[in-house]
C-alpha cells in the first residue's frame, strides 16, 4: 500500500511539473518545509477571512483542487465557489502534518477538520489531504489538493 501511494505521489509530482507547459508557470528556486507551511497557513487564514485579494496570489493558475467529494476545481472555479457565498469555509486546521520537498515543489500530507457552509448546509468535515505548493519567481503558490474523507467512527 505505501508502495502505491509513493507511485501516486510520484505521477502526481510529475505531471504538476510537466502539465501544460504554456499554462504552467516555471518554479523558481527550492522550497522549504517551512514556507510551505506558512504558505499553508496564510491560505488557510484568506479562505476564513473571504481575502479573495490572497487567494488569487496565493493560488497558481494552474491549481488542480480535488475535493473530498470527488469535484475538481480549477483557480477560478474554486475562488468562484466561495465569492459567490456557495461555500463558505468556517474553521480549516490541520494535524499530523509531515512536509516533503523536492526541489522547488513541495508537498504536505496530513488530517484536517474543516467546518464549511455549503449550499447552506453545515458541514464538519475530516479529511487525509495532500497539498502540492511550488515555488516560483512571483512567490510560493498552492498547485494542487486532493482530499479523502475519514469515515465516522463507530
Amino acid at each position: 500500500m505505501k508502495e502505491m501511494i509513493r507511485l501516486v505521489f510520484g505521477y502526481l509530482l510529475l505531471g504538476v511539473v510537466s502539465a501544460g507547459g504554456a499554462s504552467a508557470e516555471e518554479c523558481s528556486g527550492t522550497i522549504s518545509a517551512e514556507e510551505a507551511l506558512r504558505a499553508e497557513d496564510a491560505r488557510y487564514a484568506a479562505q476564513t477571512a473571504n481575502d479573495f485579494a490572497a487567494m488569487h496570489r496565493l493560488f497558481g493558475e494552474d491549481l488542480v483542487y480535488i475535493h473530498s467529494s470527488a469535484a475538481v476545481d480549477g483557480k477560478a472555479s474554486y475562488i468562484e465557489s466561495m465569492s459567490s457565498g456557495t461555500v463558505k469555509y468556517r474553521s480549516m486546521k490541520r494535524s499530523n502534518t509531515r512536509v516533503r520537498t523536492y526541489g522547488c515543489l513541495a508537498v504536505i500530507t496530513g488530517d484536517a477538520d474543516f467546518d464549511v457552509t455549503v449550499k447552506g448546509q453545515e458541514l464538519s468535515v475530516q479529511l487525509r489531504f495532500h497539498a502540492v505548493w511550488a515555488k516560483r519567481a512571483s512567490g510560493v503558490q498552492f498547485v494542487s489538493w486532493q482530499a479523502t474523507r475519514v469515515p465516522p467512527t463507530q
